[in-house]
């Protein structure tokens, strides 16, 4: 049983038709009211894996996302791979858990088959700190933790940083938080986001990352890619 959450999430319609949830703990959407789809789609599939995919040709990718939230990223790296015929190692950290009753009511699946549905679901359903086969192709874990607390043996090829912006979560965009997600990158991997926040960038180019400033999503200004340039 779900336990009752003291800061009830509301659902919203964007401006793409696609879902976002508003989260009273952080006084914030999850993802742009400009289009949830259409943002992840831009900052975290087309700068983020398809940039890795096609700069290295490797069908086997490991990706790490800071925020599960509502699973669109990971359903939308599912949608990428599946398309792509890659090979995906796919972990994500919470701190925050979006109830599976809410999650339920979500309408990223409306225009895809009943087999997607089912994978959705099942990866808001899969067990905590426990990786999972969502498809013979694709392991889902989801970290049930602080990102501060997170750690792992294993390196990553693109990070989603996808956290409530600066203003609400600023414990997550210091120097500290970078230095830790740049050791947790291969080589010449990447960190994407959809901040462009200007004491962010230099706290990314402190810890050593090359910042590259990218058009943002739906009319938004710009993006932000860090490379680990080796």
């Amino acid at each position: 049983m779900e336990e009752k959450d003291s800061h009830p999430i509301s659902l919203l319609m964007t401006d793409d038709h696609s879902h976002t949830l508003f989260s009273e703990r952080f006084k914030a959407t999850y993802h742009s009211t400009r289009g949830a789809m259409s943002e992840s789609k831009h900052v975290f599939i087309q700068n983020g894996l398809q940039y890795i995919h096609e700069q290295y040709q490797s069908r086997e990718i490991s990706i790490l996302e800071i925020g599960f939230g509502t699973g669109l990223n990971a359903f939308m790296t599912y949608l990428y791979a599946k398309e792509h015929k890659l090979k995906i190692n796919h972990q994500s950290i919470e701190a925050f858990p979006v109830p599976i009753s809410k999650a339920t009511q979500l309408n990223y699946t409306s225009d895809f088959s009943e087999n997607e549905k089912v994978v959705f679901h099942q990866m808001h359903q899969q067990e905590w700190n426990r990786g999972e086969e969502i498809t013979e192709d694709f392991l889902l874990t989801k970290h049930l933790c602080l990102l501060e607390e997170f750690n792992s043996p294993h390196k990553f090829h693109v990070i989603y940083f996808d956290a409530f912006s600066p203003s609400e979560q600023p414990e997550l965009w210091t120097e500290q938080i970078f230095q830790k997600m740049f050791d947790l990158l291969e080589d010449n991997g990447v960190l994407v986001t959809y901040c462009a926040q200007g004491q962010m960038k230099r706290n990314m180019k402190q810890v050593g990352f090359n910042v590259q400033s990218l058009p943002g999503a739906l009319g938004k200004r710009e993006m932000t890619r860090g490379l680990k340039a080796i």
